[in-house]
């Protein structure tokens, strides 16, 4: 296989025992080590550095002349960068990794401000766009010219002398600050452990989740521990804090978990209050600098919506969410008066989620630990990958041994169209490591598509993705038994891999995932979510682990009919943070007298019906917005919910049972939304993919958000 790196043209590459500067088709993740990366990364900005020179020695306003020798520029340096050494830091973090790329930091933004602001690039692409062949260049040509000018004016490239001075000092400081924020919650939440030696204090916990507390408490010097006798230790990882909160009786263990989750990273010399403090007023300082009112002004430059569109959505869907927030909190306190709870009367942050698991399990007669045993990830990759097949005609088959990977658990797969022809692959880390990997699920790419890279003897280069969750591991010689929760969570990763993976844009620089402006991105994972409550989908991948036999009828009618289960609650929690999200980057004073947490209990007053807990420090790890994810862009997620939730109704529309009519839809779906990836407008790109303009209808009815009486009715 020729190399995805083409580094052959630059001889001191091939000369390197350095892993990060060799070349290689896929990266060498098994051997990379801390101590590579820093006379690594400096080695890479002294090479890309000449060919950057080299590029404004002969630039000319043409596509061979400028756009794809910069496009081999950003390849090189987002693939050792971001597709390996800051993907490591997220799956694979130690004190000496951190060390490595502190040690780097400055020399690494100084380099990207050098591209970002190159004057010369930045006038040789405002000469293409005002040049008389304009109007011959493709739409995806377009665009990439057109999103080259606006980052680089939004990058500063227009500042003169102590502006372009200033700005480049906040950029650097604002990377430090993001990078130490989310290694303050990462710590935050690791550093908490509580032994449990008397199993009547965890009474109510899950076999699967004592399984995983004594595989930890073993880790942790107690040889003997076992999931029937202990000793067991609880965590703050996702793994164990949630069923904790959802299934343990003992109450007083429920608040001093609650009070430890929601004081991560606010305290001591992990906190991160004053972090958010400084990033908030650089942020304001940079949108100041660059001729904006607030930093969401600045966001909102790279996307579809507009503040006031941004919050006209939100208080439309915090209106239709509100009524049925209030009543899920009466069905909760009811259901605990009728259990004879001594906390009925005063039910608490602690209480929550223990007293819904509760009443959904009365209501709806379902367990979710119980449905553990029905969704094995080996099985769930099956049924998720026959979907694929029938939707989008595409086929999975494990590659495993063919990339090296960063743990064993890793697993990597290829993806082949209906002629057996390979155009793309993805690496899937299903397992939580608490020690060294990032909470939550994501999706990133390694190699994108792209014509300019491509291999010899091939049309384009083959995109390769990143599929990251954090589910419970194998324990025993049981498999990784997931909740259903968790099964989504693949589902609408998967989702964004697709968009990666099947684009047909072989312009680079807009293919895939790139170039979409930010609030259509969760459009394909949110949409591949929908499938999980797909009868023929569901019952092709719930097979119980042991025995084989499919998920009974019934109980597949029990989840469907949970599914909006305090619907409105979990509603207004996004509308909450979203709202919180904004709030802080347009109307917030960062050097006025009110604290970030003042706005966040402000905000919290019209989204839910109980007073804001005292102890909810949760701003202290919204890794979302403070450790520079999507900063000003958490709506972003019910703005593509509205796109996602009409998409999948096409699908509705055609008919879920009829085969067929699945498959012309998946094409078609395939095609548009998958396919043209950032080189066409998403909403464009809807339109032509649904007929029309999209609307929140079907979100509202997806979401069982629909007016309470108009439902009742019916």
């Amino acid at each position: 296989m020729a190399s995805n790196l083409a580094f052959d043209e630059t001889p001191s590459l091939t000369h390197t025992d350095n892993p990060l500067l060799k070349d290689f088709d896929f990266p060498p993740y098994d051997i990379v080590e801390p101590r590579h990366v820093q006379p690594g990364i400096r080695q890479l900005i002294g090479i890309l550095e000449a060919d950057l020179v080299e590029l404004e020695r002969t630039l000319e306003p043409t596509w061979p002349k400028l756009v794809e020798p910069l496009e081999r520029i950003i390849n090189r340096w987002g693939v050792v960068v971001g597709g390996i050494v800051n993907h490591l830091r997220s799956v694979k973090d130690s004190s000496k990794l951190r060390t490595a790329i502190e040690e780097i930091q400055q020399d690494k933004v100084k380099f990207e401000m050098r591209l970002g602001q190159n004057k010369p690039i930045y006038e040789a692409f405002k000469s293409i766009r005002n040049s008389s062949s304009w109007e011959t260049l493709s739409e995806a040509r377009k665009r990439i010219v057109e999103g080259q000018i606006k980052e680089a004016v939004l990058g500063g490239v227009a500042l003169e002398d102590e502006k372009r001075e200033k700005f480049n000092e906040i950029e650097q400081e604002l990377a430090k600050l993001h990078d130490k924020f989310a290694e303050n919650v990462l710590d935050a939440t690791k550093i908490f452990e509580k032994l449990i030696v008397d199993k009547r204090e965890i009474e109510g916990l899950p076999a699967t989740v004592l399984g995983l507390a004594a595989e930890k408490a073993k880790i942790k010097g107690h040889e003997y521990a076992t999931p029937e006798n202990g000793p067991w230790i609880i965590t703050l990882d996702a793994q164990s804090y949630t069923p904790v909160m959802q299934h343990v009786r003992n109450r007083s263990l429920r608040e001093e978990l609650f009070k430890a989750y929601m004081n991560r990273a606010s305290s001591g010399d992990l906190d991160n209050a004053s972090i958010i403090s400084q990033i908030l007023k650089l942020r304001l300082q940079k949108a100041n600098i660059l001729g904006y009112n607030n930093f969401a002004e600045l966001s909102m430059a790279n996307k579809i919506a507009t503040i006031e569109r941004v919050e006209e959505l939100l208080e439309k869907l915090r209106v239709a969410s509100w009524d049925h927030h209030v009543r899920d909190l009466e069905e909760i306190k009811a259901f605990a008066k009728e259990s004879g709870a001594p906390e009925a009367n005063e039910i608490n942050y602690w209480d929550i989620d223990f007293w819904s698991e509760r009443l959904r399990e009365a209501k709806y007669d379902i367990n979710e630990e119980e449905l553990r045993p029905y969704f094995a990830l080996s099985n769930v990759l099956d049924g998720l990958f026959s979907l694929a097949n029938k939707l989008f005609d595409i086929n999975i088959e494990s590659a495993d041994g063919l990339a090296p990977v960063w743990n064993p658990d890793v697993q990597f797969y290829r993806v082949n169209d209906s002629s057996g022809e390979s155009i793309a692959y993805f690496y899937l880390d299903p397992y939580c490591r608490p020690a060294e990997k990032q909470g939550g699920a994501w999706m990133a790419e390694v190699f994108y598509r792209s014509r300019v890279l491509v291999p010899p003897g091939s049309p384009f280069r083959l995109p390769v993705a990143f599929i990251i969750c954090n589910q419970m591991p194998p324990v025993g010689d049981k498999p990784s038994l997931m909740t259903f929760y968790e099964v989504e969570t693949v589902f609408h990763e998967f989702g964004h891999a697709l968009q990666h993976m099947l684009t047909k844009q072989d312009e680079g620089l807009v293919s895939g995932i790139r170039g979409i402006e930010w609030d259509a991105v969760e459009l394909p994972s949110q949409f591949m979510e929908n499938w999980c409550y797909h009868r023929g989908t569901l019952l092709s991948l719930a097979k119980h682990y042991e025995t084989g036999e499919p998920l009974p009828e019934e109980v597949f009618s029990k989840i469907v009919a949970a599914k909006n289960f305090r619907a409105g609650s979990l509603s207004l929690r996004q509308i909450r943070l979203a709202s919180v999200d904004m709030e802080l980057h347009t109307k917030f004073d960062p050097y006025g007298e009110l604290s970030i947490f003042d706005v966040y209990q402000k905000v919290w007053e019209r989204t839910s019906i109980l007073p804001p807990s005292p102890h909810d420090k949760y701003l202290s790890v919204f890794r979302h917005v403070f450790s520079g994810i999507m900063p000003a862009g958490y709506y972003s997620y019910k703005w593509a919910q509205v796109l996602s939730a009409d998409a999948f109704s096409a699908f509705e529309d055609a008919g879920l049972d009829n085969d067929k009519a699945l498959k012309e839809t998946g094409n078609r779906f395939r095609d548009t939304i998958l396919g043209y990836g950032g080189g066409k407008s998403p909403l464009e790109v809807f339109v032509e993919f649904r007929g029309r303009e999209p609307s929140p209808d079907a979100l509202l009815r997806h979401s069982g958000l629909l007016p309470i009486l108009a439902s009742a009715e019916t």
